[in-house]
Protein backbone atom coordinates (compact mmCIF):
# COMPACT_ATOMS: atom_id res chain seq x y z
CA UNK A 1 0.00 0.00 0.00
CA UNK A 2 1.63 3.53 -0.77
CA UNK A 3 1.53 6.69 1.27
CA UNK A 4 -1.33 8.75 0.02
CA UNK A 5 -0.48 11.66 2.26
CA UNK A 6 1.22 12.88 5.54
CA UNK A 7 -0.52 14.75 8.00
CA UNK A 8 0.81 16.68 11.04
CA UNK A 9 -0.45 15.44 14.83
CA UNK A 10 -1.25 18.28 17.54
CA UNK A 11 2.52 17.24 19.02
CA UNK A 12 3.70 18.59 15.43
CA UNK A 13 4.78 14.81 14.25
CA UNK A 14 4.31 13.64 10.91
CA UNK A 15 2.04 10.74 10.37
CA UNK A 16 1.82 8.49 7.17
CA UNK A 17 -1.88 8.04 5.91
CA UNK A 18 -2.58 4.80 3.68
CA UNK A 19 -5.48 4.39 1.55
CA UNK A 20 -6.35 3.39 -2.00
CA UNK A 21 -9.30 4.59 -3.86
CA UNK A 22 -10.61 0.84 -4.37
CA UNK A 23 -10.88 0.28 -0.30
CA UNK A 24 -12.69 3.55 0.63
CA UNK A 25 -16.39 3.57 1.53
CA UNK A 26 -18.43 6.17 2.82
CA UNK A 27 -20.71 5.72 5.73
CA UNK A 28 -23.96 7.52 7.01
CA UNK A 29 -23.28 10.14 10.00
CA UNK A 30 -26.60 9.39 12.69
CA UNK A 31 -29.70 10.82 11.40
CA UNK A 32 -30.50 14.19 12.53
CA UNK A 33 -26.90 15.01 13.94
CA UNK A 34 -24.91 17.55 12.67
CA UNK A 35 -21.41 16.04 13.28
CA UNK A 36 -17.96 17.83 14.72
CA UNK A 37 -15.13 17.53 12.62
CA UNK A 38 -11.54 17.43 14.83
CA UNK A 39 -8.54 17.81 14.00
CA UNK A 40 -7.38 15.27 15.59
CA UNK A 41 -8.70 11.69 17.01
CA UNK A 42 -10.02 13.37 20.34
CA UNK A 43 -12.37 16.31 21.88
CA UNK A 44 -9.55 17.95 22.54
CA UNK A 45 -8.54 19.25 19.38
CA UNK A 46 -10.17 21.86 17.40
CA UNK A 47 -13.23 21.85 15.44
CA UNK A 48 -11.98 22.48 12.16
CA UNK A 49 -16.38 21.87 10.35
CA UNK A 50 -19.58 20.67 11.18
CA UNK A 51 -20.95 18.12 8.89
CA UNK A 52 -24.69 18.91 8.05
CA UNK A 53 -27.27 16.45 8.66
CA UNK A 54 -27.42 13.66 6.25
CA UNK A 55 -23.93 13.32 6.00
CA UNK A 56 -21.96 10.55 4.57
CA UNK A 57 -18.46 10.44 5.11
CA UNK A 58 -15.31 8.11 4.09
CA UNK A 59 -13.17 6.70 6.04
CA UNK A 60 -9.66 6.25 5.00
CA UNK A 61 -7.83 4.93 8.26
CA UNK A 62 -9.08 4.54 12.14
CA UNK A 63 -7.37 5.31 15.05
CA UNK A 64 -7.89 5.41 18.33
CA UNK A 65 -8.65 8.83 20.47
CA UNK A 66 -11.01 9.80 23.50
CA UNK A 67 -13.54 7.74 23.98
CA UNK A 68 -17.25 9.08 23.19
CA UNK A 69 -20.77 8.25 23.51
CA UNK A 70 -23.45 8.55 20.75
CA UNK A 71 -26.02 7.25 18.86
CA UNK A 72 -24.12 4.20 17.89
CA UNK A 73 -22.37 3.07 21.37
CA UNK A 74 -19.51 4.27 22.98
CA UNK A 75 -16.44 4.29 21.16
CA UNK A 76 -12.38 5.24 21.49
CA UNK A 77 -12.53 4.66 17.61
CA UNK A 78 -11.85 7.94 15.41
CA UNK A 79 -12.56 8.14 11.87
CA UNK A 80 -9.98 9.49 9.50
CA UNK A 81 -12.40 11.65 6.66
CA UNK A 82 -9.80 14.08 5.36
CA UNK A 83 -6.33 15.47 5.58
CA UNK A 84 -6.05 16.22 9.48
CA UNK A 85 -9.88 15.34 9.88
CA UNK A 86 -11.59 13.26 12.18
CA UNK A 87 -14.75 12.16 13.76
CA UNK A 88 -15.88 9.96 16.83
CA UNK A 89 -16.98 6.42 14.99
CA UNK A 90 -19.60 6.56 17.84
CA UNK A 91 -21.35 8.31 15.33
CA UNK A 92 -20.84 6.97 11.89
CA UNK A 93 -22.80 4.08 11.57
CA UNK A 94 -20.49 1.43 9.78
CA UNK A 95 -21.75 -1.61 11.06
CA UNK A 96 -19.73 -2.58 13.76
CA UNK A 97 -18.16 -1.69 17.02
CA UNK A 98 -14.66 -2.51 16.16
CA UNK A 99 -12.48 -1.15 13.67
CA UNK A 100 -13.69 -1.75 9.89
CA UNK A 101 -10.71 0.24 7.95
CA UNK A 102 -7.05 0.01 8.33
CA UNK A 103 -5.65 1.94 11.56
CA UNK A 104 -4.01 5.29 10.50
CA UNK A 105 -0.30 5.04 10.22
Amino acid sequence: MSVDRAETTASGTEEAVTATAATVRYYSVAPGVRLNVRRGPGTSYSVVRVLPEGARVPIYCQRPGTTVSGPYGTSSIWDNIGNGEYVSDAYVQTGSDGYVASRCA
